[in-house]
């Protein structure tokens, strides 16, 4: 069976370069760094004690963190992709070959994700450290990692489909740090300025309206302290037939995919 060739390049040339060591270095000394921090600020008082329900905050703290950098790190590895292949003016001769357009851009979003991936594997001993002390359920803790890989999939779908839009890289990067962050900030921010305002018109109901709640369930934010366990945070939830997840789980791979279908199309030099 033969490999994709630019996938097979994208996948390897990173870790030939000797980046690829140094950006897990990097992310694992963050990470690892923000919970041994939090570890020490709450045992500093009693090192000698343990508290259970210490383990769910120290959970908690790892999970935000994770989150915070894979918004940082997956946008930032596809944005250049397509756009850096423009300007090394190699874009032309990736196009005549046998490879489709949509096999392109698809083989670089895989060894994007790979990579991304394996920063996430790599951060499994930091979680042991919690299981081993408790208070999480190993249930709870694989809902996380899903979690990771279908957010993972539209973050590196937007760097994606900005890198085919756009023919800098620069300006790629930035807009695609800009959609991620209207996603995680910006949806909150909506949800909270429309959850104000039908307070005062229609006061007394406490209820979300659909806006708001479909709002809070597409938020990374809100999906992830739902999945840690935290109950509705701006009031009374309507009875949906979809739960929050299967609506985050639609929307994020559903749009992650359109994203990559229209990257294909805008790569196709006859349009199609």
């Amino acid at each position: 069976m033969s490999i994709n060739p630019v996938l097979f390049k994208e996948l390897w040339q990173p870790f030939r370069k000797g980046k690829a060591p140094w950006i897990l270095f990097i992310y694992l000394l963050v990470l690892g760094g923000f919970t041994l921090g939090f570890i020490y600020l709450n045992w500093r008082h009693a090192p000698m004690t343990f508290n259970p329900s210490q383990s769910q905050e120290i959970f908690a703290v790892l999970s935000v963190a994770q989150l915070i950098l894979l918004a940082f790190v997956t946008p930032g590895l596809t944005a250049g992709t397509i756009s850096g292949e423009r300007e090394r003016q190699t874009l032309d001769v990736l196009l005549i070959t046998d490879l489709s357009p949509r096999g392109i851009v698809i083989s670089k979003l895989v060894s994007s994700c790979a990579f991304t991936l394996l920063l996430v594997v790599a951060t499994f001993p930091l979680y042991s450290m919690v299981l081993m002390f408790g208070g999480i359920a190993p249930a709870q803790l694989l809902s996380m990692f899903g979690f990771y890989l279908v957010t993972m999939y539209l973050f590196a779908s937007i760097g994606m489909a900005c890198s085919a839009f756009f023919k800098r890289t620069g300006i790629s990067t930035i807009t695609s740090y800009g959609i991620t962050a209207l996603l995680g900030a910006g949806t909150a921010f909506l949800a909270v300025f429309i959850r104000e305002v039908t307070r005062n018109i229609y006061a007394g109901i406490d209820d979300m309206t659909f806006p708001v709640q479909f709002l809070l369930d597409i938020n990374p934010v809100f999906a992830l302290l739902r999945i840690m366990g935290e109950g509705p945070l701006l009031g009374q939830e309507a009875n949906w037939v979809i739960p929050y997840w299967g609506v985050y789980l639609i929307f994020y791979l559903g749009v992650g995919t359109l994203l990559l279908l229209w990257s294909g199309r805008r790569l196709n030099p006859l349009g199609k």
